[in-house]
């Protein structure tokens, strides 16, 4: 764990709500979509570098469809994205993603000690819904902004901002949890302090300086516990 840039040691944080990422942080989409692309392309005899794929983690559909596009061709892509979609559902469908370990803990914790909780996603908000839902999260949070609520994704802080408002809560007295460097940017951006837990990618050294490092969300509530000067207790 390391610790934000400029925060002084023993200062202590006040915040007044959690705004969370959802895929790659709270749920384990992000490796079964990658792949899913992945064999798809090999399905189609086009080389998908993992490496190439990670440019669009936390970035809004758009941006996913022209950085895969130029990869695929315009052609190519669009039947890759049908075979993609229907691999998925195929696969998650029924059930959903899985929570990642910690998420339900942290969740329930702040719940307890009655700290608003807030999701910022590049998903669209059906996705959004259904896929918290069925990792049983969604009636954790208070307030949803999904990318297809804002005119520019992440790392822009739209997103961020949207959710800030909808929970009534200055964007500055908010905490952000976040996987991807481009989300984490978002959040910063946004005027708020981030707690980055990478998933398939760590993030650069110039993110990584203005954030706090956790390899899981399962050290979180301790952590949290200090900035809103409460104990964890569960």
């Amino acid at each position: 764990m390391r610790h934000a840039h400029g925060r002084g040691q023993g200062e202590r944080v006040k915040f007044e709500a959690v705004i969370f990422d959802m895929d790659g942080l709270l749920l384990d989409s992000e490796r079964p979509i990658r792949d899913a692309w992945v064999e798809v392309g090999r399905e189609l005899g086009v080389v998908l570098e993992v490496a190439t794929y990670q440019r669009v983690i936390g970035r809004t559909m758009k941006e996913v469809h022209a950085i895969l596009g130029e990869v695929f061709g315009v052609e190519a892509y669009q039947r890759a994205a049908s075979r993609v979609a229907d691999m998925l559902e195929a696969r998650h469908a029924a059930r959903g993603y899985a929570a990642k370990a910690g998420a339900h803990d942290l969740l329930r914790w702040l719940g307890g000690i009655e700290v608003a909780c807030g999701l910022a996603s590049s998903s669209h908000r059906d996705k959004v819904e259904r896929r918290l839902a069925q990792a049983q999260l969604l009636d954790f949070f208070d307030a949803l902004a999904a990318g297809d609520e804002v005119t520019h994704g992440k790392p822009a802080p739209d997103v961020y901002l949207l959710a800030a408002e909808r929970l009534g809560v200055d964007p500055r007295a908010c905490l952000a949890f976040e996987d991807s460097e481009n989300g984490a940017r978002a959040a910063l951006a946004a005027g708020m302090q981030v707690i980055l837990v990478p998933d398939l990618v760590q993030p650069g050294e110039e993110v990584a300086a203005q954030c706090m490092l956790l390899s899981s969300l399962e050290g979180a509530p301790e952590l949290c516990g200090e900035w809103f000067g409460r104990r964890r207790t569960v």
